[in-house]
């Protein structure tokens, strides 16, 4: 998408909100509280359009959205989504300013960069920096998924783990890249791990 497509801010009541904001960075440091920076667009007078940043805080009390209405963690947004928000109209005036968010609704995208796949471990290689899904018994029915030093790994209540804690068996949502290698079985790289 490019720039003419990010929303704007408006005002609704003791309520700000924001509507199809670039977000430009993420900090998770415990995956429930953080920050999120957006763009969006200002309509300037002439026709101009600027574009401003504004840092959203994300608090244990802040609710984060998928597009479907479920549930999601500060960790599974990513730089380059859209998102729209509810949040306080009491800002900071820093450069960016900051306000509490309320509401965090990440937007489905029309092309989607990550899917996500929901399996039984079928095997973890904690030397390679691998995980298997699928059944053990039935390599074509299995995926691969490389894990980076940017893979995040958290268990039912969202708190980290290590690869080494997975187990065969286990069920696990992997949110992962769209694409897969030709192989068998298929290979992609894993952004998050969610134990269910």
């Amino acid at each position: 998408m490019n720039n003419d497509n990010r929303g704007t801010i408006s005002q609704q009541g003791n309520i700000m909100r924001i509507d199809n904001a670039l977000v430009e960075e993420v900090s998770a440091p415990n995956r429930a509280t953080g920050y999120l920076l957006v763009s969006y667009a200002v309509l300037k007078p002439k026709g101009m359009t600027s574009i401003q940043l504004l840092r959203l805080n994300i608090g244990r009390n802040t609710v984060i959205l998928n597009s479907f209405g479920l549930s999601m963690c500060l960790c599974d947004i990513r730089k380059g989504m859209w998102i729209d928000s509810l949040f306080s109209p009491i800002m900071t005036r820093s450069i960016p300013p900051q306000s509490s968010a309320f509401l965090v609704v990440a937007r489905r995208e029309l092309k989607s960069s990550v899917s996500v796949t929901t399996d039984r471990i079928a095997m973890v290689d904690v030397n390679n920096n691998f995980l298997y899904t699928g059944n053990p018994n039935n390599i074509n029915s299995q995926i691969r998924f490389a894990l980076s030093n940017s893979t995040t790994i958290s268990d039912r209540n969202g708190n980290p783990v290590s690869l080494r804690s997975l187990r065969p068996g286990q069920m696990v949502r992997v949110t992962h890249a769209n694409f897969q290698t030709a192989s068998i079985p298929p290979q992609t790289t894993a952004f998050h791990v969610q134990l269910l």
